[in-house]
């Protein structure tokens, strides 16, 4: 038994997973032949997993103790949906509903979006890199303009390189 043990109203209801259903890819079972292998974890009970770390953000990991449906399972179903474009399919019927039911206004859109940079992601592509046209203590203008000529330029803690011919 897990975190998760009495129906606190966020798993799925019946009438969303009956449109849900139809959309998942069907899995044939692979017999192994010894027989040793666990039985697939149900479809609902991944979905209700995968469901549960978006709702709360928490690690795949952390599923393990909530009872609903081990981490490596949910996460290989999410994986395998997500390929299959189970969650995009299932998006646009939403959204069709949510436009027949509510309406909406296709005149005024708006898409959200970060301007940031990932805190963590990833190595930068040196092939993109500005590092040609600008050196380590030396920051664009803003303006993109060159600098005034009578400023100097200084390198910091930059030892003077030597010049070949010097």
């Amino acid at each position: 038994m897990g975190l998760v043990s009495r129906d606190d109203h966020w798993r799925i209801p019946e009438i969303l997973w009956a449109q849900i259903e139809p959309l998942l890819p069907r899995h044939r079972p692979a017999q192994h032949p010894l027989g040793c292998h666990r039985e697939r974890v149900p479809n609902r009970s991944a979905m209700n997993a995968i469901l549960f770390v978006l709702r709360t953000g928490c690690q795949w990991n952390a599923l393990n103790g909530t009872g609903i449906c081990s981490s490596s399972s949910a996460h290989r179903r999410f994986v395998e949906w997500t390929e299959a474009g189970v969650f995009e399919h299932a998006w646009v019927a939403a959204l069709h509903d949510y436009d027949e039911f509510v309406g909406i206004d296709w005149q005024w859109l708006s898409m959200d979006g970060a301007m940031t940079k990932a805190p963590l992601g990833g190595e930068k592509n040196r092939a993109q890199s500005d590092r040609s046209r600008q050196g380590w203590n030396e920051a664009q203008p803003a303006d993109g303009g060159a600098r005034r000529a009578g400023w100097p330029r200084r390198r910091g803690s930059q030892r003077q390189r030597l010049q070949v011919g010097a």
